[in-house]
């Protein structure tokens, strides 16, 4: 059973593309390789250069996967079953997914690869624009936030297997350096040493399965005894990297580790594919856990559900990061306008994939299993290391490889983000020279910083993760920062003769969902002030949080309405 869904899910979504790819491709966005790009236009050697369809498509699926398609399906997963998370993640990606991000990166690339503020600025108003930019910022920094500290978790500790063998998250610290160092050698090698693109993966592709088994033998341990305080000095520690990897040129970093992320990626999806077709995994997960134990529906089957499962499940569905991405880094290296389809819809259909084998992770185990209780990221390490076992792959080393793909989501959407992050500041204040990007860089960096030292507790002293306290503000954001995104899409079609309504829907759905669950939200921090269990660290910040985006979100969209009202084309620009 579990085969079939997993070959179903694939063949699904592969249709997916060659149909409705293919209609958004020539018949709504009229994709023209006779028409310049800004990555060769615009060529600088830094920040528009552009790239074989390969190298993006690898660079641009793990900037958008990052941990989202494994946390979230899997928190999804866990809390209302596998069934409900596994459509959301089918239907959301092929009709909102997929048309959000291919439409921000053509955007983009119509608009000299101005980031999707900028498409705002130009096609609904000033005003609107700086709305926006403001969202966006705030949006990246909970993903930082978020994706650090989840991160950082992975590099403290040890996790004990069933046959005693110890995987220790100081080894998976050690990898993570090693393979952060790997892209900058093979960019260098690219650039100055005439190494091919495809030799250079050749030879730097098993270096990273090296780098996996040699980081448990080379532990990367602090010096400090307690392990919240480890976490946060790792937190600190890739920050820091983010900060320096935002400011390097795209060919000394993005674009080569992109190759190889991709790449690597591509193999977790492989093995996961391999253990899933011989493994005779059965279903054991239920379908739905919010039944009544006579199988009929719960009082609150759907109240829970609507909102909160689609934001739990942002990446993998449908996420507004991913117009960041497009809009930011990608469409700045988008070779000719017809690769927009593999880069744009194809890549969020990958991640469609990667969200399904993230939900048989928890689909394969027990109810009562103790895994349930685990962080999403060691859930779907142990599941990737029991499928590699089955081709003889000690579990110890498939743990590691489950991690070490988990952690390559995320440095490549971390040092995505603050690089977003310095593009939004340099918009905002004008700031163009090496000044602004030093700036623009050090307070996307500082914020993250600040929270990432906190101490999180509820009213009753228990310690929370900075990433659970961060996680469903985020969703709710990300997918809200989706809505409006396809409201801006659809002002661009308006504005440049083309039909938009198949946008109308999804970003009806995406608005629904995110103010619903804001607003319950709110609701449910004035309860707890009431009730005497509001943290000010915790309720007061998500409190502050949702009240701006619910604010800026509305006055953005009032503009966009507006403009949408037109009766006429305002301009033709393609």
């Amino acid at each position: 059973m579990v085969l079939f869904i997993v070959v179903a899910s694939a063949i699904i979504l592969l249709a997916a593309y060659f149909t409705y790819g293919k209609f958004l491709a020539n018949t709504v966005f009229k994709l023209d390789d006779k028409n310049p790009v800004p990555s060769v236009e615009m060529e600088d050697g830094v920040d528009y250069v552009p790239a074989k369809k390969g190298m993006l498509l690898g660079q641009h699926f793990s900037a958008i996967a990052a941990a989202g398609p494994i946390n979230g399906p899997i928190l999804a997963a866990v809390i209302y079953g596998w069934a409900p998370a596994l459509l959301w993640v089918i239907l959301g990606c092929i009709f909102i997914g997929g048309i959000h991000d291919m439409g921000s990166l053509v955007a983009s690339v119509r608009h000299k690869a101005k980031s999707i503020t900028e498409v705002v600025r130009l096609n609904v108003s000033h005003r609107a624009c700086i709305l926006f930019m403001i969202f966006v910022w705030i949006t990246l920094v909970y993903v930082i936030v978020a994706f650090t500290d989840i991160t950082a978790s992975s590099f403290v500790g040890n996790v004990t297997l069933e046959n005693g063998e110890v995987v220790s998250g100081a080894g998976i610290a050690s990898s993570s350096a090693m393979y952060l160092a790997l892209p900058i050698i093979m960019g260098l090698l690219m650039r100055f040493g005439g190494l091919k693109e495809g030799l250079a993966v050749a030879i730097f592709l098993p270096l990273v399965g090296v780098a996996i088994w040699a980081g448990q033998s080379l532990p990367l341990s602090l010096p400090v005894a307690d392990p919240a305080t480890a976490q946060k000095i790792w937190g600190v520690l890739i920050l820091v990297y983010c900060l320096v990897a935002a400011m390097m040129p795209m060919w000394l970093l993005l674009q080569p580790r992109g190759a190889l992320g991709g790449y690597f990626l591509y193999i977790a999806l492989v093995v996961a594919a391999i253990g899933i077709m011989f493994g005779g995994y059965e279903i054991n997960y239920p379908a739905f856990t919010n039944l009544n134990p006579d199988g009929s529906l719960g009082e609150h089957f759907w109240t829970p559900m609507f909102p909160i499962l689609f934001i739990t499940i942002a990446c993998g569905a449908c996420s507004g990061f991913h117009a960041l991405v497009s809009s930011g880094t990608s469409s700045k290296q988008l070779a000719k306008e017809t690769d927009a389809t593999a880069i744009g819809y194809g890549a969020m259909l990958l991640e469609g994939m990667v969200a399904v084998v993230s939900i048989v992770c928890v689909m394969i185990l027990a109810k009562d299993s103790e895994l349930i209780t685990k962080a999403p990221n060691f859930i779907y390490a142990m599941g990737i290391g029991s499928f590699m076992e089955l081709i003889g792959i000690p579990a110890a080393f498939g743990i590691s490889f489950g991690l070490m793909a988990f952690t390559t989501f995320v440095y490549d959407t971390l040092d995505v983000c603050t690089r977003l992050g310095r593009y939004v500041i340099e918009e905002l204040t004008g700031w163009r020279d090496m000044k602004g990007k030093v700036l623009g860089t050090v307070l996307t960096s500082a914020v993250p910083i600040f929270f990432i030292f906190q101490t999180m507790t509820d009213a009753k002293g228990n310690v929370i993760p900075a990433w659970k306290t961060f996680w469903n503000t985020f969703g709710a954001s990300n997918q809200l920062l989706g809505g409006m995104t396809m409201i801006t899409l659809a002002v661009f079609c308006k504005c440049t003769g083309r039909k938009g309504w198949m946008l109308y829907a999804p970003m009806t759905i995406m608005f629904a969902v995110t103010m619903t669950a804001l607003v319950q939200a709110v609701i449910r921090i004035i309860g707890a002030w009431m009730d005497g269990t509001f943290v000010w660290m915790i309720h007061g910040l998500q409190f502050v949080v949702a009240a701006a985006l619910i604010v800026l979100a509305l006055l953005v969209v009032y503009h966009c309405v507006l403009k949408l009202r037109d009766a006429a084309p305002i301009v033709k620009r393609d």
